[in-house]
């Protein structure tokens, strides 16, 4: 049997602290209310699961890459695709950046600071 390394990143954003913000953010994050081009962007670029959490306004977002993902391909891309631009600009009305994030940075990577 083939198994398939995918390598795990991990960030952090945050919400803008409003509960109808909140509650329509979560639901343009169903499945039903996805743009299906901002998905096939996702996958193109070498990711092969995503997931986001939230915890108040805090989100976590886990997404799993195969061999092929590289995160300033998947910028460049982001970049020259008008729907991925749309779709960024809409989430910005319900996200805010986390105070240590640099300047244009939404989100910002985590780091691994303990292991089982």
């Amino acid at each position: 049997m083939n198994f398939q390394e995918y390598k795990r990143f991990y960030f952090a954003l945050d919400l803008k602290d409003d509960p109808a913000l909140i509650t329509e953010y979560e639901r343009w994050h169903k499945k039903e209310n996805s743009w299906p081009e901002v998905i096939q962007s996702i996958k193109d670029a070498g990711i092969a699961n995503m997931e986001i959490y939230r915890t108040g306004n805090r989100l976590i977002m886990v997404i799993e890459t195969t061999e092929n993902y590289d995160h300033e391909r998947k910028a460049k891309l982001d970049a020259a695709n008008p729907r991925v631009q749309k779709w960024e600009e809409l989430m910005w009305t319900f996200q805010q950046a986390l105070p240590w994030a640099t300047n244009g940075e939404k989100w910002v990577e985590m780091n691994r600071i303990f292991q089982l």
